[in-house]
């Protein structure tokens, strides 16, 4: 492809001045072998008599594209990397013009000569969700699914691996488009795929009623990488860290005429030590100190395990397409704590020495299947799609756990624990997609989803050399989730204004036992789930948007659980069996344009009304250990919160060897509600959660292209101080710094990368209550410097797969 063309692909070359009015020339290119839209292709228009004249466009995901020019008779190309141009000539432009569809043909004899071509965009704007191309993102090498995400703009990863999208945890995280892991805890799983898995992100904000409803805050979904392209290439990678992280994972695709093998593979060891810091202050009822406590925690959490994903396309007809795929997830680990305690009086005297050692030991697995069969009929995006999921998921934890006091008196306690969870997930879905004359489209589906999820949590302790049961903390839990869900939808795009309005429905049936206890609850509840979505086009450059969808959040896993956590005997998390969902009204307002070449702005103000929000409230159990009350933190349903802000993404390229993103998110959250309960001497206590708080975090990307074919990028994040309801969120703030170089005639890559430069990314809080006020530091993960190699076969470094939807997952997700 000549280098004027790959130019012409981004720009016009040159503009000229005309009179007299302009006629859109469209149509669609669709690749020839597979039946498949085929994006990004280039559609060039020259002047036949005037070839100066020339203007250039790319197509979409639906290999659509159209393009404005004056009356006259055009010569049109088009081209894409690795297929025969097809030439239009002598085409007579009088009034708007559709070609048709344009059928392309691979080159094979291209597809040998191929060296470098341009990078694919680093993100791409839809109606209704951003696209993030993470393939070429060097600080997340050698890393996982977890620190691929807290790359993402709009997306942040705390400490403990929870992930929040514009400042909210209320987030569905989905994988290929499929719900994984145990429910209700994505980020073991995010934390055990490899970051080279991962081909792209989508985020959606403000989802349509096309997707599952769960979510406030909206979805995630990781695309794991499936190459396209034909005959035998993929890529192997190896990487070596510090602290200890090693890593190969590879990836292969086996491409025919009627079929299309995919695999990837993964394998990883490493080793986490991370810090945590917690100092005390305890009051008596007079307000006055009593005593201190001061808690220091070093642990060292360390995994060992393989993934495996493969899949089959079968093209059984140039019309139907039949895939199955499975995916397999081996991990095993261990957790080490070391926790010591010091505690004095008011005086600061000490009172006793304490020491608490637990070793955990972990298993962790899980099978998933899945089968799609999609029907395309004879008009360009008429189709049938019918999604079929299996999943079972296993988790294995145990613990031993030695603790020994000091001082005035001395007591050994030695403790286990073992946490044994399974789950089996059934997802099905049934999608028609019907267009209904030019630029309009009518959607419905169904979708059904169950999950059975069971929890044996059990604590003993060692008494007269025998084990005993400790009833308080032991119980086996059981959730069972039924979903049945239908939509239905209708879109259009008249000139520059296009809508798309929507309607879902979705019946739950949710069942919490306990089943020692035998305490048994069953909530049923059905919801409409309303979605409206208008967008105009105010120039070439230019549109606003403007949204608006309803959502729900439903409270899974360790947010119900009352026994699921026994890492420390005087701060205990537990869940709470009663809490109901959430629901969200989301409003959306975009705006996205450009600055000549160089920038490109994009700004979303957002606002959230959330009846029924999660609070996380701290308060006295009425128990105590060496004279210490042991305090509780729960969820509770806390009215209504509000939440408004303003996102601002922009993309500048000062220089062609410069690329510069910057993200910032500003927010301010109001909370309304009190919180009632009786403590352990019998007196009602009522909280009060009014709470105003302003939040903001940002993000800026530097990447620059060096001699001799090296590449350098910076990360820096920060995040701004937020007030709670019971205290303080303090600032966070982190760096990360890559360097790649290309080697093997562009074939390899060498990466070298440092994660939190300078080892100041930690959560730090601050909490208060009636009688006891607190002051914490935790650090997930020290500092990582990871080496990585990769090399590929048969593709090159930048080479452009074809972006189908139905490949990728894209829009059509079983998360539906």
């Amino acid at each position: 492809m000549k280098v004027l063309q790959l130019v012409l692909l981004f720009v016009s070359l040159s503009t000229f001045a005309q009179g007299g009015p302009k006629f859109t020339i469209s149509g669609r290119v669709i690749e020839k072998t597979t039946n498949q839209p085929l994006e990004y292709a280039s559609v060039l228009v020259f002047n036949a008599n005037n070839p100066s004249i020339s203007d250039g466009v790319l197509t979409n995901e639906k290999g659509e594209f159209s393009i404005a020019m004056p009356a006259a008779t055009y010569n049109i190309k088009v081209e894409f990397l690795g297929f025969k141009t097809v030439e239009l000539n002598g085409k007579n432009i009088a009034s708007d013009t559709f070609l048709g569809t344009v059928y392309v043909a691979e080159d094979s004899k291209m597809l040998q000569e191929v060296v470098v071509i341009a990078e694919q965009k680093s993100v791409e704007i839809k109606l209704d969700k951003k696209i993030y191309n993470v393939g070429q993102d060097m600080t997340v090498k050698g890393g996982t699914a977890s620190d691929v995400l807290d790359n993402v703009p709009s997306v942040a990863v705390d400490q403990e691996g929870n992930v929040s999208l514009r400042g909210n945890d209320n987030v569905k995280v989905l994988i290929d488009g499929k719900p994984s892991g145990i429910s209700g805890d994505i980020s073991d799983v995010l934390k055990s795929l490899p970051a080279d898995a991962v081909s792209k992100v989508e985020v959606i904000t403000n989802p349509s009623a096309r997707y599952e409803a769960e979510g406030g805050a909206g979805i995630i979904n990781i695309v794991l990488k499936k190459g396209k392209a034909q005959g035998i290439n993929g890529s192997i990678s190896g990487t070596v860290g510090d602290p200890r992280n090693y890593r190969l994972n590879g990836n292969v695709n086996f491409r025919g005429e009627k079929y299309n093998f995919f695999t990837n593979l993964g394998y990883n060891n490493d080793m986490s030590p991370g810090v945590s810091k917690r100092n005390a202050t305890y009051l008596n009822n007079l307000g006055e100190i009593n005593s201190y406590m001061t808690e220091d925690r070093k642990t060292k959490r360390g995994r060992e395990g393989h993934n495996l994903d493969f899949g089959l396309d079968l093209f059984l007809t140039k019309s139907i397409t039949w895939t199955n795929s499975v995916s397999l997830r081996n991990h095993g680990g261990s957790s080490d704590a070391n926790v010591g305690y010091v505690n004095t009086d008011a005086n600061r005297n000490l009172n006793y020495l304490r020491n608490r050692i637990s070793d955990e030991n972990n298993d962790r697995k899980s099978v998933d299947y899945s089968t799609r069969f999609e029907k395309n009929f004879a008009k360009d995006g008429h189709k049938l799609t019918v999604d079929g999921t299996v999943s079972t998921n296993s988790n294995y934890e145990a613990s031993v756990i030695n603790d020994e006091t000091q001082g005035s008196y001395y007591k050994l306690l030695n403790e286990r624990t073992v946490n044994n969870q399974s789950q089996d997930r059934l997802v099905g879905s049934v999608d028609y997609v019907l267009p209904i004359g030019k630029g309009s489209q009518f959607e419905a589906g169904y979708r059904i989803s169950n999950t059975n999820l069971v929890t044996d949590f059990k604590v003993d302790s060692l008494s007269n050399n025998s084990w005993v049961t400790n009833d308080f903390y032991t119980n086996t839990f059981e959730y069972k989730e039924r979903i049945h869900a239908v939509y239905t939808q209708f879109g259009s795009k008249i000139n520059k204004f296009s809508y798309l309005l929507g309607l879902r429905w979705e019946d739950s049936r949710i069942n919490v036992n306990e089943l020692i206890s035998e305490d048994y609850n069953t909530k049923k509840y059905n919801n409409f789930f309303p979605s409206a979505f208008v967008s105009y086009e105010l120039n070439d450059d230019s549109n606003v948007s403007l949204s608006y969808s309803r959502r729900i959040n439903r409270p899974r896993g360790r947010m119900l659980n009352p026994f699921s956590n026994y890492s420390s005997n005087i701060n205990l998390f537990q869940g709470n069996p009663d809490l109901d969902p959430s629901m969200t009204d989301a409003i959306d307002f975009g705006y996205m344009t450009k600055f000549g070449r160089k920038t490109t702005f994009n700004a979303s103000a957002y606002l959230n009304k959330t009846t029924d929000a999660y609070q996380f409230v701290s308060r006295e159990s009425g128990s105590f250990v060496d004279g210490i009350p042991v305090i509780l933190s729960s969820p509770i349903n806390l009215a209504t919160e509000y939440r408004y802000g303003t996102e601002i993404n922009v993309g500048y390229n000062p220089y062609k060897w410069w690329k510069l993103t910057a993200n910032v998110n500003a927010y301010r959250s109001i909370s309304e509600g009190d919180y009632t309960y009786i403590n352990f001497i019998g007196e009602e206590v009522t909280q009060n959660f009014d709470n105003e708080t302003f939040a903001m975090n940002g993000r800026l990307t530097s990447k620059v292209s060096l001699p001799w074919k090296i590449d350098w990028q910076t990360n820096i994040s920060y995040r701004a101080p937020e007030k709670t309801a019971q205290g303080k969120v303090k600032s966070e703030t982190g760096m990360n710094l890559a360097l790649s170089k290309d080697v093997l005639k562009d074939n390899g890559t060498i990466a070298l990368n440092v994660s939190d430069v300078f080892n100041s990314r930690k959560r730090r809080m601050e909490t208060n209550l009636a009688t006891v006020m607190t002051t914490s530091e935790m650090q997930w993960r020290t500092r990582q410097v990871n080496l990585t190699f990769t090399y590929r076969f048969n593709k090159k470094k930048n080479e452009r797969e074809r972006q189908m939807n139905r490949e990728e997952g894209g829009e059509e997700m079983m998360g539906m």
